[in-house]
């Protein structure tokens, strides 16, 4: 028996990036990777030695996150002071993500947190970062982020669209001048 309501096709889902595509392969591969090398190293110079190596990585990353957080609220305490705003390209974030890999657990994130910590690795993987962040700006419409917020507001569970009001001040760029006063707010 038919409803006469129509089904829809299947063909039409969207379809998932690549990173959304790949990147639980990639976590497992990565585990078994780790579990391999540490049993690997495990077997050749004992488990309690692989097991200080581990406790060393984990107080080694929350001492570097806890310097690495020490200079970045010193640079904007500092910032705030002289009444700008705080200096970019310091590398904290870099130097706190390279403490939090030599915190979890194996050998390949040790090795890549250690390469992290190196200043010329963290000027190239900022530089990196940077030119793709400004590649995919410039795909997106002049002055937006492309289509981010439209996707935010589709997934959200209540489906809910928050109700607002423009309120327009006036000023010298429509032609009146500014007189330091904020317009009564109307409802």
């Amino acid at each position: 028996m038919t409803t006469g309501a129509q089904t829809p096709p299947y063909t039409d889902r969207p379809r998932r990036s690549r990173l959304a595509r790949y990147l639980p392969l990639g976590l497992a591969a990565w585990l078994v990777l780790e579990i391999w090398l540490l049993t690997l190293v495990a077997g050749a110079v004992g488990g309690m030695t692989v097991f200080l190596l581990l406790v060393a990585g984990i107080v080694g990353g929350a001492v570097v996150i806890k310097r690495a957080g020490r200079r970045a609220f010193q640079s904007l305490n500092e910032a705030i002071r002289r009444g700008g705003s705080p200096e970019r390209g310091g590398g904290n974030g870099l130097t706190m993500l390279g403490g939090l890999l030599l915190m979890i657990p194996g050998l390949v994130s040790d090795a890549l947190g250690l390469l992290l910590l190196l200043p010329p690795v963290q000027k190239a993987v900022s530089r990196l970062a940077e030119r793709t962040i400004d590649r995919r700006l410039r795909v997106a419409a002049p002055g937006t982020l492309g289509n981010v917020f439209q996707q935010a507001r589709m997934h959200r569970p209540d489906g809910k669209v928050v109700q607002g009001e423009v309120i327009r001040q006036e000023g010298p760029d429509r032609g009146e001048e500014p007189t330091g006063e904020r317009p009564p707010l109307t409802r």
